[in-house]
Order: structure tokens, then C-alpha cells, then sequence
């Protein structure tokens, strides 16, 4: 009997066991090694992407295709650097990116500044609205909205736009106040729909408005400022004030004044029942440096301060130490005065010196803020010692002087002992209609 020699009936599902488990293996470490793989390209793509280069960014295009940020990258630095781009390869990249990552505001504001760029308003307004939909209070993406609105000619979009971008931060309010009253000169439309209700906003306004020369139109914001009854700080309202000095604005100066002097009246004293139009003449209260009220600009050689010991009535006095280092030219205390024109008036003030050296020695001072030669009046000078004294100056305005100035001089000496020493104190000082 013939014997065939054969495998071990047993060997087929052995042998399987053995591949299904070599392959189960070899399964398990492909599906470890693919994430290692696919990390290992992603971060290389990653560290070409960190040189932001163009040639960089496709490299790491091509290592992670599906990075949306690469695509909007590159679109973005060929439309910054290239000189002749084809606004179809920028918006190719720019539409990968949003179908990549299609919630992202960031890729269709891009997109729709690409197909604006492009010509294709229709387009542009879409991604935009997209953009707008996705991240409706971003300052950058009203920004590009804004702009893209207003060159469309449509007005109330743009500025309402401008809104959203004065909420936030990241584009300066300058440019938003340009880019409005480039867009029209119809500043109510941009009280209405710009300006948020924010004191801060309303002020940086009407202070572009005064450097720009509208000055109606920054009366007109300061009074829409005080109806909304926004807060702000007395300080922040003497750039306007000074606006309308610097335009001959006196009758709403005034107004304005009355103004703050109601909105801050621990701050402000007003002449109340006297008749006397200097502001804080006895000094009983701080020196505010703006509006109607005094100002003192810092020099060498001058120390200014309110003096408590020495007073010609109530309880202070400024004070002014000269510490005969310089040869002063001095007008540094000084306060801006409405009056009428056609009008006569009374000046009134107390001066006292102590040790002030040279033939030129302080005085006060009245004449016109806006034109000298139509008005110029000045006490003697004071040198030497001398206790409290009172001076003063009778006048009648021109036909055209709305605006004084009250001061405090002193004149430069010839001499050859020329350098000013000593101390002189102020008080009571009054301007009054006769």
C-alpha cells in the first residue's frame, strides 16, 4: 500500500492563523505610522509656513493641502509683493481657503476684497455679507466693508459700518473719521449713524473736527455730546474750547463754557452774583490750564504756585519765584476774557513783589486775543519790595474786540544786571462792565 506524504490536515488553518495575524499586525502599524506620517508633513509644512515667503507657503501647500490658513496666506503676500498678479489666481487660493474652513469671517472678508479688487462688485458683496454674518462685531471686517460700501456709493451701509468699527479696537478712529467725512459732508448722517454713544468717541471727533478747521461741525457734535448727556472729564473739553478761540468763535465759547461750568461746579466758579468776568480771580480754587479759566505754561526760571500764607482776600494767592536765571520774557499766566465790543470796562488787581531785581519788573496786562494794535493796555511795573498794592485800567472796546487776554508780564531787560530774581504774588483780580 502506497503512502502519500502530505501536509498535516491541520496546517491550512494554522498557516492562516498565522498571516491573518501578521497581517492584523501589520494593519495595526500602518495605522500608527499614517498619523506619524501625516504629523511629520504637517509640521514640516508648518516650519516652511513660519518663513512667510511665497515660495515657503507653496511648499507647505503641497505638504498639507488642507490647511485653509496656507491658502489664504499666499494669496495675501502675492497680492502685497507681486507687481502684476492675476486678481483669478488670488481668488482661486482665497476660495480654497473658504471651502476649507467655511466659518471663518476672516477667509471671506479676503475672498471679498479679492473679488472687489477683481471688479466683481456682486461677488464682493456676498463674501462680504458672509463675512459680516459669521463675525458681525469684528472692527477689521467692517473695516473692509465700510470701504467697500462707500466706494459702491452706498452711504448708510458704509456708515453704519463705521459704527461697528468705533465699538472695537484695531483700526484708529482717525482713519474712521476721515474715511466718514471724505464719504460726505453731512455731518448730522454721521452723528446719526456713526458715532456710537460713547463720550470718548464723541470727544476724539470733535477734536479731528477743530484740527481739520470744521468748526461748525464740531459745534455741532459738542452740542449733540451734551443732549446724550454723555460723561466725560473736564480736562477733555478744552481742546474744543481752544478751537473755538483759535476761530473766533466767542459767543459759542461762552455757551460752552456755561456749559462745563454747570457739568463740573466744585471745579468751576463762575462769577455768580458779581459782575466780575474773570474766572477764579481770587484763586480759591485750582488752577484748571484751559477754557475761561487760568493757564500757566511751565518755563525755566518761574515757578508758579497758589500760596496759602499771603493773600489780599480769602485765604490764597498765586504765587510766581523768579530764580534769577534768566533774562524772562514773561507772559505765562494768563486767562482768555469774552467781552462786548463798544463797551467800557474796569480792571482791577492786587500785586505784591518781594526782592525782584532788574529795571524791568512784572506787570499786568490787557489787550485784544485776537489783534494787539486794537487794544493793548498795562500797569506799571513792579520792582523791589513792595506790600499788596492795587492797580488799575479803565478802557472801552472797539467795534470789533469780542476776546481779551488777562496777564501777567514782564517785559525783557536791556541792562547789563538783566537776569530776573524775586517773587511777586497776585490776588483780587476783576474785569468788570462799567
Amino acid at each position: 500500500m502506497r503512502v502519500t506524504q502530505g501536509r498535516h490536515p491541520g496546517w491550512w488553518s494554522l498557516n492562516g492563523e498565522h498571516w491573518l495575524r501578521v497581517s492584523i499586525r501589520v494593519s495595526l502599524l500602518i495605522g500608527l505610522l499614517f498619523p506619524v506620517y501625516v504629523a511629520t508633513r504637517q509640521g514640516i509644512g508648518a516650519w516652511h509656513f513660519r518663513k512667510r515667503s511665497p515660495e515657503a507657503i507653496q511648499t507647505a501647500i503641497r505638504l498639507d493641502p488642507r490647511n485653509p490658513q496656507y491658502h489664504d496666506a499666499l494669496a495675501n503676500l502675492m497680492h502685497s509683493f507681486a507687481d502684476n498678479e492675476n486678481p483669478d489666481d488670488l481668488i482661486q487660493f482665497y476660495e480654497t481657503a473658504t471651502r476649507l474652513s467655511p466659518y471663518d469671517a476672516q477667509y471671506w472678508s479676503d475672498l471679498g476684497a479679492a473679488y472687489d479688487w477683481a471688479g466683481r462688485s456682486n461677488d464682493a458683496l456676498r463674501a462680504f455679507r458672509h463675512a459680516v454674518a459669521l463675525f458681525p462685531n469684528s472692527p477689521d471686517i467692517n473695516w473692509r466693508v465700510a470701504n467697500f460700501y462707500i466706494r459702491a456709493r452706498n452711504l448708510p451701509d458704509g456708515l453704519r459700518a463705521l459704527r461697528i468699527v468705533l465699538l472695537g479696537k484695531g483700526v484708529p478712529r482717525r482713519d474712521v473719521f476721515v474715511l466718514a467725512t471724505n464719504a460726505t459732508r453731512d455731518n448730522k448722517a454721521i452723528l446719526d449713524e456713526t458715532l456710537p454713544p460713547r463720550a470718548n468717541v464723541f470727544i476724539d471727533y470733535i477734536n479731528f473736527l477743530v484740527e481739520a478747521g470744521r468748526i461748525d461741525a464740531a459745534e455741532q457734535t459738542w452740542a449733540r455730546l451734551l443732549e446724550l448727556n454723555l460723561p466725560f472729564g473736564l480736562p477733555e473739553s478744552f481742546p474744543y474750547l481752544d478751537g473755538l478761540v483759535q476761530y473766533h468763535e466767542v459767543a459759542p465759547l461762552e455757551q460752552a463754557w456755561s456749559s462745563v461750568a454747570a457739568l463740573f461746579p466744585a471745579k468751576i466758579r463762575l462769577r455768580g452774583n458779581t459782575e466780575n468776568l474773570v474766572t477764579n480771580g481770587s484763586f480759591e480754587f485750582e488752577i484748571l490750564n484751559g477754557g475761561l479759566d487760568w493757564r500757566v505754561v511751565p518755563i525755566d526760571g518761574a515757578a508758579v504756585s497758589l500760596d496759602s500764607e499771603n493773600a489780599a482776600e480769602g485765604v490764597r494767592s498765586l504765587r510766581i519765584d523768579f530764580d534769577g536765571t534768566h533774562n524772562l520774557e514773561y507772559w505765562h499766566v494768563y486767562q482768555f476774557v469774552p467781552v462786548k465790543a463798544n463797551t467800557s470796562y474796569r480792571f482791577s488787581a492786587y500785586m505784591r513783589v518781594n526782592g525782584i531785581t532788574t529795571d524791568s519788573g512784572p506787570r499786568f496786562q490787557v489787550y485784544d486775543a485776537y489783534d494787539a494794535g486794537r487794544l493793548l493796555l498795562s500797569t506799571e511795573n513792579e520792582v523791589g519790595t513792595s506790600g499788596w498794592s492795587a492797580q488799575h485800567l479803565e478802557f472801552k472796546t472797539g467795534a470789533d474786540t469780542r476776546l481779551l487776554v488777562v496777564r501777567l508780564a514782564r517785559s525783557l531787560s536791556h541792562k547789563f544786571n538783566n537776569r530776573l530774581a524775586g517773587t511777586v504774588w497776585i490776588d483780587r483780580i476783576s474785569l468788570e462792565q462799567q
